[in-house]
């Protein structure tokens, strides 16, 4: 069985794709990768070479993929990044062929946008191709703090506000909400050095904490990695709370070796996941984590 990964591609670094396809193929499963940018490098470092390729490229691969009679194989999509509006049609399509091939196979939807500090950094019809057309035909979504605000208007300072946007995403389809890079201002601490992710199914909710490491203006790809590694762990255990938990301590524990790689590199060197290097992570991670449940 394969996952269909449909994301941005960089050269150099890990953002999309190449931040997605390794530790999904490293925890067993078949992947797909159709390529919705292909940069030398993420945007992040303020230039880039390279071009978006936009939807028509993913239709006609998607048609060589259906072409081949191998959709039937596919459990699983996953979409994030898209690049244009033109690429939010591909995935629909993407997701409509696959589920008539594969009706068990569960769309996992990534709605990048943006993040707290930086904003939106995608094209303004982005937020709405997601809002509108992505997440109600999702299974999952992963988004961070900031897009789940975006989707649903609701600004987030404590668990209330974050359990009444969970269930406005439920209601417009998910069954599932991954809540990455979760801070609450409520009961927090000076200088409580804690990063979260909430998961909910509808009728459970679980919160679980890491330690927040000083990553200054964050680390491309993180979001990627993990909405890969969430989806591979749930298709593989069908358990939402050993999936977060599973998730968790593999993010943690790249993070961590990505961080403590860094300091060896100039100051003025932006941060890359060592996902190569801690790969063992994926399978066997050196640090445990509980979720609680809410």
């Amino acid at each position: 069985m394969a996952i269909l990964s449909i994301q941005s591609h960089v050269v150099y670094g890990y953002a999309g794709n190449t931040a997605a396809v390794f530790p999904m193929q490293r925890l067993g499963r078949e992947v797909w990768a159709i390529n919705t940018v292909e940069f030398s490098n993420h945007t992040g470092y303020g230039s880039w070479k390279g071009k978006s390729l936009g939807g028509e490229l993913a239709e006609e691969l998607l048609t060589g993929l259906n072409e081949r009679g191998v959709l039937p194989l596919c459990e699983a999509v996953l979409s994030g990044y898209l690049g244009d509006a033109a690429v939010g049609k591909a995935i629909m399509k993407a997701v409509d062929l696959v589920r008539s091939a594969s009706p068990k196979a569960l769309y996992c939807c990534d709605p990048v946008m943006g993040d707290v500090g930086r904003g939106f950094y995608v094209k303004p019809e982005i937020p709405e191709i997601f809002k509108n057309e992505l997440v109600p035909l999702a299974d999952i979504i992963t988004p961070n703090q900031f897009e789940l605000e975006a989707l649903t208007g609701i600004e987030i300072n404590n668990m209330d506000d974050a359990k009444k946007a969970i269930e406005i995403i439920h209601k417009k389809g998910p069954k599932i909400v991954l809540v990455t890079s979760f801070r609450s201002l409520e009961n927090a601490l000076p200088n409580d050095m804690q990063i979260g992710m909430l998961a909910s199914d509808g009728n459970n909710l679980y919160l679980i904490h890491t330690p927040e490491l000083p990553l200054g203006a964050g680390m491309a790809g993180s979001g990627d990695i993990t909405s890969s590694i969430f989806l591979s762990r749930y298709l593989e255990t069908g358990d939402l709370k050993k999936s977060l938990e599973l998730c968790t301590a593999s993010i943690y524990g790249i993070i961590k070796a990505s961080y403590e790689a860094s300091k060896n590199r100039p100051s003025s060197a932006l941060l890359e996941l060592q996902i190569i290097q801690a790969q063992k992570e994926l399978e066997e991670p050196t640090s445990i984590f509980y979720a609680k449940k809410l």
